[in-house]
C-alpha cells in the first residue's frame, strides 16, 4: 500500500533537511559534512514508525545523535567548538518527552559531554584562564537553562493533552449514553404503538374465537356418535382456538399498561425462585454490597424467568448459566450469562422490538415484555452477544425507588 505523499514527506522534514544541507555545506572538512549529514538524518527518522515513536525507540536516536554530535564537537575544537550548541537538541528531546528528572539526568549527560573534552587538553602545554573558565560556565548554564524551559513547556502541554484525552473519553462515554438514550426511546416508541395495535387486535379476536370454540363443542355433542371424524376434527379446532387464545393473552399482557407494585425485596430471592421455576441449575456469583431493590416480585421473576429459559434453550444440555449481581454507581446490575449458540448481529439491535425472535416456534413476545417490565422500573436492559459463544443480558435497576411504593395492607 502507497503512503500519502503528506506522510512521507511532511512541512517540517524539507526545512530541517534544509538547515543541515545548509550546515553540512559550510562544514570545515568532509568528516564535519558527513556527521552534520548524519545527524540530519537522525533528525528525520525521529516518529516515522511506531518503534520509533515508541520511548525504546526515541532513546535509541537519543543516544545516537548525542554520539554523532559528540564526534563532531570532537573533530573541531574540543570545548571551543562552534558546534557545541547542537547539544541542544538531545537536551530539549529529553525536556520534551521526560519528565523533571529525565530533564535532569539529560542535562547532566550533555553538559558531562561537553566538559569531557577538557580531559583531552594537555595541562602542562596550556592553561585556561577565569574568563575562559565563565564563558565555559555559562555555556553549561545556558544547556541546563534550555532543558528547565522546555520541560516547563512539555509539562503544561502533557498537562493540557491528559485534560483534553480526560474531555474527549467523558464525551465518547456521553455520546454512548446518548445512543443508548435514543436507542431506548425508539424501542418505546415502538412498544407503545404495537401495544396499542396488538389490543385493538387482541379483543377483536377474543370474540370470535369463543363463538369458534363453543361451535366446535356444540359440533362435538351432536356429532360424537354418527361421525367421529367430525369430532376429531372439532376437537383440533377447540385445541387450535385454545393455543390463539394463549397467544391473544399474551399480546393483551404486552399491551396492558404495567404498574409495578413495588416492595423493597432481596433480588437474589427472586433469582432463586425463577431458577426453580425455569427447572436451571445457575452459578450464582452474587456481590454482598447490593441492598435490597424496590422491585415488583411477581414482575420481576417473570423477568429473571424468561431470560433463564431463554438461556437454557440456547445452550447444550448442562452448559453453565451464570447470574451475577453487583454494585454500579447507583444501580443494581442483575447480569444473566450464558455459553449458548448466541444472538446474530443483525437481531442484537432489534432483539427486543415485539415479533423479533430466534426462535423456529417464537413469537417474539417474551423479550419485549421483559423490556416492558424493566422499563416500567425504570430501569434498562442491555445484550452482548457473540454466535457460537454466548449472551450476557444485563439488567439495571435504580437502588432508590423509583416511583412510590404501594404500601401493604398492614401498613
Amino acid at each position: 500500500m502507497t503512503l500519502p505523499a503528506r506522510r512521507l514527506v511532511r512541512t517540517q522534514d524539507l526545512f530541517i533537511a534544509g538547515l543541515f544541507g545548509t550546515l553540512a555545506w559550510f562544514g570545515h572538512s568532509s568528516e564535519e559534512t558527513v556527521l552534520i549529514v548524519l545527524l540530519g538524518l537522525l533528525q528525520l527518522l525521529e516518529g516515522r514508525n511506531d518503534w520509533l515513536r515508541s520511548d525504546t525507540g526515541r532513546a535509541t536516536l537519543l543516544v545516537l545523535q548525542l554520539l554523532v554530535i559528540y564526534l563532531l564537537i570532537g573533530i573541531s575544537g574540543g570545548v571551543n567548538s562552534i558546534y557545541y550548541l547542537l547539544l541542544l537538541a538531545p537536551v530539549i528531546w529529553t525536556a520534551t518527552y521526560a519528565g523533571l528528572a529525565g530533564t535532569v539526568i539529560g542535562s547532566v549527560v550533555a553538559i558531562g559531554a561537553y566538559l569531557s573534552f577538557l580531559l583531552y587538553i594537555d595541562w602542562s602545554v596550556w592553561s585556561i584562564d577565569p574568563e575562559a573558565v565563565h564563558l565555559l560556565t555559562i555555556r553549561c548554564l545556558l544547556l541546563a537553562v534550555a532543558a528547565v524551559l522546555v520541560n516547563a513547556l512539555g509539562e503544561a502541554v502533557r498537562r493540557e493533552s491528559a485534560r483534553y484525552k480526560d474531555a474527549a473519553e467523558q464525551l465518547a462515554a456521553a455520546n454512548q449514553s446518548l445512543r443508548d438514550a435514543e436507542a431506548a426511546v425508539r424501542r418505546s416508541e415502538r412498544l407503545a404503538a404495537l401495544g396499542q395495535l396488538s389490543a385493538g387486535l387482541a379483543h377483536e379476536l377474543r370474540n370470535p374465537l369463543g363463538s369458534i370454540r363453543g361451535s366446535a363443542e356444540l359440533l362435538v355433542r351432536r356429532s360424537a356418535i354418527e361421525s367421529p371424524m367430525v369430532v376429531e376434527l372439532a376437537q383440533i379446532i377447540s385445541e387450535e382456538v385454545d393455543r390463539t387464545n394463549m397467544l391473544v393473552t399474551r399480546f393483551l399482557d404486552f399491551a396492558r399498561p404495567l404498574e409495578p407494585r413495588l416492595e423493597e425485596t432481596d433480588i437474589t430471592v427472586i433469582i432463586g425462585r425463577a431458577a426453580n421455576h425455569a427447572r436451571v441449575e445457575i452459578i450464582r456469583n452474587f456481590s454482598p454490597e447490593v441492598p435490597p431493590l424496590w422491585v415488583d416480585p411477581a414482575l420481576m421473576e417473570q423477568v429473571l424467568l424468561n431470560l433463564l429459559s431463554n438461556a437454557a434453550q440456547a445452550s447444550l444440555e448442562g452448559a453453565p448459566i451464570t447470574v451475577a449481581t453487583r454494585l454500579i454507581g447507583d444501580e443494581a446490575e442483575i447480569a444473566v450469562v450464558d455459553r449458548g449458540s448466541g444472538v446474530a448481529p443483525e437481531k442484537v439491535e432489534t432483539i427486543f422490538n415485539p415479533f423479533v425472535t430466534t426462535k423456529q416456534s417464537g413469537v417474539g413476545l417474551g423479550l419485549a415484555i421483559v423490556a416492558k417490565i424493566v422499563d416500567g422500573h425504570k430501569g434498562r436492559i442491555t445484550v452482548e452477544s457473540e454466535q457460537g459463544k454466548g449472551s450476557a443480558f444485563r439488567i439495571y435497576l435504580p437502588l432508590q425507588s423509583p416511583v412510590k411504593p404501594v404500601r401493604k395492607a398492614a401498613e
